[in-house]
C-alpha cells in the first residue's frame, strides 16, 4: 500500500511552530556567538552584556542562522543576566519634565523638596550633566610630570567641549581660570620635570561657559556654568588641609558683615591668592571669575539667566566658596533690579566653613546640593571630631575653635554597596571617584528601592580611573590614557612629545574696567 502523502496543512503548522519557536529563543536569549540579533531594519541595539552589540539587516533572525552556525561558536554563560534586571529599559522622554518648565525647581527653589526620595528622573539627568561638566575638568587636565604641559588644559579653550566629545552639552567656554601654586596645597598643585615649562607657578582649575542660543531656548534660561577642577592626586591632599579656619574677610579677601564667619584657611588661599609676575595668575580666580559674570551678564541683558557653580572634591569647596562670594557681594542681582539664581552641585566635597558660615548661606538664599557616597572619607573632613552631627549645643560652645566645622545645604548619600555593578571594596579612592559616584546617581530611585540604571549611561566609565567594576564586566582599570601618552614621530621617524598651541592667559583686555565696576581693587584681592 502506498505512503500516504503527509498533510499539507499539518506540515505547515509544524514548520510555522518551529520557527516561531527558534525566532523566540534566539530573541530571549540576546545573543549567539557573540552577536545581537535584531529584526529591525538599520537599528542599532545596545546590550548590557559584555558582547558587543551589532545590527543586522533587514531579515527574520533564522535568515542569519546558517551563518551563525558557521562559527561554531558555544554560547556564553553571561555573568550579567542576573544585573539585566538593574538596568531599566524605560528612557523614554516625558514631555511633562522639560526643563525649560521646571529649571528653578531642578535649581533648588524649594531646597530640592519631594524630588530626592524618590528620585525625580529630570533631577537626576540634571545632576549628571552637571557632574560631567565637573569630570571634564579631569578629562582635559594634563597631569603627567614628563609633559612641558604639565598643570595645564590639553586643549585650547574654543575646541574645549568638542575635544572631549561633548559639543552636544551646548555650552561654550568663554574663560579659563588659573590659579597660583604660592599656596599651602602641595598635592592639588602639578607640576612638569621639564626646564622650560609653560608657567612655573600657574595651573589650570577650571572653567567658566555658557548655554548657546540652541541650549538656552531649551533649558529654559542661558545658564552660566562655573566648573572647578578637583584634585587628581589620590587622597593625599587631604593632609595639606591645615584644618585651620579663617574669617573670610580676612585681609579684605571676601567681604562679609559678620567676622565669626570663618572657612579653611587653604581653600580661601586658592580662591583669592595671585601672583602678579606670572601672566597666568597676575589676577585671582577669583577676580576671573567675578569679571567674566559680570561680563556675560552685560553682553545677554534681556535674557533670563541662571549661574550654576559645580565641581568635585576639592573642587566642590571652591565652588561652594564662588557660590557664596557671588550672593554676598551681590553680583547676581542685575540692573534693574532682578535676581539671578545661583545653585551650586556639590559632588564628594569636603566641609568648607565653620556654623557661621552655614548660617550665612542659608540667610543669603544659596541653594546647594551635595552629592556624596556615605563610604567617602573626604567628605567627613575636615573637623572629624567636632562638625554638623553633635548636638547644637556643642556647636555653640565649639564655634571659637579653629577645627568646628559644618557642612551646608542639602545632602543626598548614595552607598556605592548598593551597586550590584561596583566591588563591595573599601578603597577609600573608589568611594571617591566622581564617575562612580555619577553612576550611583543613575541607579538611585530613593531610599531602599532598587538600584536600577535609568538614563542609559555606558558603566565602563565607572573605570575610567579606578578598579571599581566588578572584573566580570572585563572593563579594564585605570583605562583612560592618551595615545602613545602624547608622543608622536617627527620628521625624522624619532618619537617626541607633541607640541601644542601657545596657551592664551585669557585675561581680557578690560579686567580692570569690571574689577572697577564691582568695587574691587585689583590690589586688594
Amino acid at each position: 500500500m502506498a505512503t500516504p502523502l503527509p498533510n499539507y496543512n499539518q506540515t505547515l503548522s509544524f514548520h510555522l511552530k518551529k520557527q516561531s519557536s527558534l525566532t523566540s529563543y534566539f530573541l530571549k536569549s540576546s545573543s549567539f556567538g557573540g552577536i545581537i540579533i535584531s529584526n529591525k531594519c538599520n537599528k542599532n541595539v545596545k546590550s548590557s552584556r559584555r558582547h558587543r552589540a551589532l545590527s543586522t539587516d533587514c531579515k527574520s533572525p533564522l535568515s542569519t542562522f546558517s551563518n551563525l552556525e558557521k562559527q561554531k561558536e558555544p554560547f556564553f554563560e553571561d555573568e550579567d543576566d542576573e544585573e539585566e534586571e538593574y538596568t531599566s529599559n524605560n528612557q523614554k522622554k516625558d514631555e511633562s519634565s522639560l526643563v525649560s518648565n521646571r529649571w528653578r525647581e531642578i535649581l533648588g527653589e524649594d531646597d530640592w523638596v519631594g524630588l530626592l526620595d524618590p528620585m525625580d528622573p529630570l533631577l537626576r539627568k540634571e545632576l549628571i550633566r552637571y557632574g560631567d561638566m565637573a569630570q571634564a575638568c579631569y578629562d582635559a587636565f594634563d597631569y603627567d610630570p614628563y609633559s612641558k604641559y604639565c598643570g595645564s588644559s590639553k586643549y585650547p579653550r574654543n575646541k574645549f567641549f568638542e575635544e572631549l566629545d561633548m559639543a552636544h552639552f551646548g555650552y561654550d567656554v568663554t574663560r579659563y581660570l588659573y590659579a597660583t601654586s604660592n599656596i599651602n596645597l602641595p598635592n592639588f598643585f602639578k607640576q612638569s620635570r621639564w626646564s622650560k615649562v609653560w608657567s612655573k607657578n600657574a595651573n589650570w582649575i577650571g572653567y567658566v561657559s555658557v548655554s548657546n542660543a540652541e541650549t538656552s531656548k531649551m533649558l529654559g534660561r542661558r545658564d552660566i556654568t562655573i566648573a572647578w577642577r578637583g584634585t587628581v592626586t589620590r587622597l593625599e591632599w587631604i593632609a595639606d588641609l591645615m584644618d585651620f579656619l579663617r574669617p573670610i574677610s580676612y585681609e579684605h579677601k571676601i567681604p562679609c558683615p559678620d567676622p565669626c564667619v570663618k572657612v579653611e584657611s587653604g581653600f580661601l588661599d586658592l580662591y583669592t591668592d595671585k601672583d602678579e609676575d606670572c601672566r597666568y595668575c597676575k589676577f585671582s580666580a577669583r577676580e576671573q571669575i567675578l569679571t567674566e559674570v559680570k561680563r556675560l551678564f552685560e553682553k545677554y541683558p534681556d535674557e533670563e539667566m541662571s549661574i550654576t557653580v559645580t565641581g568635585h572634591s576639592l573642587g566642590s569647596a571652591l565652588a561652594i566658596l564662588t557660590a557664596y562670594d557671588i550672593m554676598e557681594t551681590g553680583l547676581h542681582v542685575r540692573a534693574d533690579s532682578s535676581v539671578v539664581p545661583v545653585c551650586v552641585f556639590s559632588f564628594s566635597g569636603p566641609r568648607v566653613g565653620n556654623e557661621r558660615f552655614r548660617e550665612r548661606l542659608d540667610m543669603l538664599g544659596l541653594k546647594v546640593l551635595r552629592v556624596v557616597n556615605v563610604h567617602d572619607i573626604v567628605t567627613k573632613s575636615p573637623g572629624f571630631l567636632i562638625n554638623e552631627t553633635v548636638p547644637q549645643m556643642v556647636m555653640k560652645l565649639a564655634e571659637g575653635f579653629p577645627w568646628s566645622y559644618s557642612h551646608v545645604g542639602v545632602e543626598l548619600a548614595l552607598d556605592h554597596k548598593n551597586s550590584p555593578f561596583l566591588k563591595p571594596t573599601n578603597d577609600p579612592v573608589c568611594a571617591h571617584n566622581l564617575e562612580a559616584l555619577l553612576h550611583l546617581i543613575d541607579g538611585y530611585h530613593g531610599k531602599g528601592q532598587r538600584f536600577v540604571l535609568e538614563t542609559g549611561r555606558d558603566i565602563a566609565l565607572v573605570n575610567k580611573a579606578c578598579d571599581f567594576l566588578k572584573d566580570h564586566h572585563c572593563v579594564p582599570p585605570h583605562w583612560r590614557q592618551d595615545e602613545n601618552k602624547g608622543m608622536v614621530r617627527n620628521r625624522e621617524g624619532k618619537w617626541v612629545q607633541q607640541e601644542r598651541p601657545r596657551l592664551d592667559d585669557d585675561h581680557p583686555h578690560d579686567m580692570h574696567i569690571h574689577l572697577h565696576k564691582l568695587g574691587i581693587s585689583p590690589n586688594s584681592a
